[in-house]
């Protein structure tokens, strides 16, 4: 039933943001949704032992359309951002048709997921280091300030540069880069780490965009084997 109501909420933001693009209101649902109940408490997994939701689980969350209707920043993607994923994943021309500038695996998505590598090798101490570089764009008030805050991820350092995105215009476009590391401890293991990202509204704002950070060195296969038994 998640996707007739997705598809309803998408509608609605559609209706009210005209100028929208299909990425930016996947954003705004994305970014504004609720990652705690009713209670007040994470939301649970049940196929989990009842313990608080992975991010693989929960993704962004439970949708609010109430608050996607007003996200504050939203992550937008052009054609030429798709087009550029296509050709990193080893697309032919024939098959995207059209190729234009440089290949890239960074997509400019509201959340975050780091694969380490799982060698565990005593030749190799170096930690392991992940970058991914977004761009936001202000569709709130034409002044504001937003500075990031990172839920800790055990084993992980977590950094944003900038931590803090000053926005003059409304419609104005800032970059900033999301830094992932692993330490020599996390290397010995299979770890799977979920957090947060929030942007928040300096001066009393009321704007918080939310995205997910998920950091694991499990392959993917055993994931989803686990998650069947």
């Amino acid at each position: 039933m998640s996707c007739p109501h997705l598809a309803g909420v998408g509608a609605l933001i559609k209706k009210a943001h005209p100028d929208w693009s299909p990425a930016a209101i996947r954003s705004a649902m994305m970014t504004s949704a609720d990652s705690l109940d009713l209670s007040g408490q994470p939301i649970k997994d049940s196929g989990y032992g009842n313990r608080p939701a992975t991010g693989l689980a929960i993704g962004a969350g439970q949708v609010n359309p109430n608050k996607a209707m007003d996200p504050g920043l939203v992550y937008d993607a052009t054609t030429v951002d798709y087009v550029n994923l296509l050709c990193a994943m080893n697309f032919t021309a024939k098959q995207i048709q059209v190729i234009t500038s440089s290949p890239s695996l960074d997509l400019n998505y509201p959340s975050f997921i780091a694969l380490f590598s799982a060698n565990s090798s005593s030749s190799s101490h170096a930690n392991q280091v992940l970058e991914f570089s977004r761009t936001v764009t202000n569709v709130g008030e034409d002044v504001s300030i937003y500075t990031a805050t990172i839920t800790p991820l055990e084993g992980l350092v977590v950094s944003v540069v900038p931590e803090k995105l000053e926005f003059k215009s409304k419609g104005e476009k800032l970059g900033f880069k999301l830094v992932i590391e692993s330490d020599s401890a996390v290397k010995s293991r299979q770890f799977l780490a979920s957090g947060y990202l929030r942007w928040k509204e300096d001066g009393g704002g009321s704007h918080v965009v939310q995205s997910p950070i998920v950091a694991t060195n499990i392959a993917f296969d055993s994931l989803s084997s686990s998650s069947r038994n």
